[in-house]
């Protein structure tokens, strides 16, 4: 339902129009995101994202940065899923240089992007399901979600900003047991998700909240700028790895889950489906992973040549995006990141109007935002 407004302030049938703020302390907005709501009785006529609260000048200090010493700062973008962050630069960066990443190296990084995207996804049901009033759904996703991060806690020494991925390959190799881990936990996953459907997906108060809530066409969407599961929600099956692969994502076969109503229940579908086809490429890469190097012989001081660059990576929020100038120095002269959350949130005024205010929440949940890539 759209509210005509005769003027500002007051409704078409008399009724006079109040503003809300939500956050920037709000539970619901995942960080420090303001929402200015313009309401109608209950009914939001209108829905303002304001950002720019954890603003950190993170392009602006790539200028000041070397190639190398950048990678740290791409963990803190979107924190729930650094590895991705991580091979969406080096990728860019070896793009500008031509630089020819090691076999072994590209399977590992498949299965390091497709793992932290589960993980993502993992805390994302948890917190949908806290958003809308479920605690205990937290608490399964959470320990399933520790699993993974022992994993990356075993490869790169740390559980949440690894700078795992490298400028012409990755840290280190993975050993015996990272392998015999992984494969214990894709052996388990199926029960996981069982146990999702069991107690959130199942519940019917939990479908109730979600179902025909703020269905957007996917043409305002794609009009917005919106990417990832939010724009395959509505009907889109755009997946860069699919549609423009990048690595070795072309050697796998994988499934793209798109819905047909584009309402907050599919938007929040699309993450649990996606988790088992992360897991089918995952398994594909353990099978296919060779012998061999993990690096490339790239020059200690990376200087690339003069010219710029963009690339990007589906990152589990949508199109994550790397624009790189080069002077030829070993600094970049200017760089500058497509966050697909920033784009996402500014969706929410066209997913919010018309729905009442206790569904601003789950609109909010489902968009999976981050605050720390949002402000970059």
């Amino acid at each position: 339902m759209t509210v005509k407004l005769t003027h500002e302030g007051v409704t078409a049938s008399g009724s006079e129009l109040y503003c809300l703020n939500m956050g920037p302390q709000h539970p619901s907005t995942h960080g420090v995101l303001r929402v200015v709501l313009e309401l109608d009785g209950e009914t939001v006529v209108r829905a303002i994202p304001v950002l720019g609260y954890l603003h950190r000048g993170i392009e602006k200090l790539a200028e000041s940065r070397t190639y190398p010493q950048f990678i740290p700062f791409t963990d803190r973008l979107d924190y729930v899923s650094s590895m991705c962050n991580n091979l969406a630069y080096c990728q860019t960066v070896e793009k500008l240089m031509t630089v020819e990443v090691p076999e072994r190296a590209e399977y590992i990084r498949v299965i390091m992007a497709e793992l932290n995207r589960i993980a993502s996804h993992m805390l994302f049901i948890g917190a949908t399901a806290l958003d809308l009033g479920g605690m205990t759904g937290m608490m399964y996703t959470f320990r399933d979600r520790e699993r993974i991060l022992d994993l990356f806690n075993l490869a790169s020494g740390s559980r949440l900003t690894y700078s795992y991925v490298r400028i012409g390959g990755v840290m280190n190799d993975i050993s015996p047991e990272f392998v015999n881990l992984l494969r214990a936990f894709l052996a388990d996953l199926p029960g996981m998700l069982q146990e999702y459907d069991d107690l959130i997906n199942g519940n019917e108060i939990f479908q109730a909240r979600l179902r025909d809530v703020s269905i957007v066409p996917a043409s305002r969407l794609v009009s917005l700028g919106v990417t990832g599961p939010v724009l395959r929600a509505a009907g889109i099956a755009y997946d860069l790895r699919r549609k423009k692969p990048y690595g070795i994502y072309d050697r796998f076969q994988f499934d793209i889950p798109a819905g047909t109503v584009g309402d907050n229940w599919e938007r929040y579908l699309m993450r649990v489906l996606e988790i088992s086809e992360s897991a089918k490429i995952i398994a594909q890469a353990l099978e296919g992973l060779p012998e061999g190097p993990v690096m490339a012989k790239i020059p200690k001081v990376i200087k690339p040549p003069v010219g710029e660059v963009y690339h990007a990576n589906e990152s589990p929020r949508g199109e994550l995006g790397f624009h790189i100038v080069s002077d030829g120095s070993t600094k970049p002269y200017r760089l500058h990141i497509r966050r697909p959350t920033f784009y996402n949130l500014g969706s929410i005024d066209a997913l919010c109007r018309g729905v009442k205010i206790a569904d601003v929440a789950a609109v909010l949940a489902v968009l999976d935002p981050c605050m720390g890539e949002a402000d970059a």
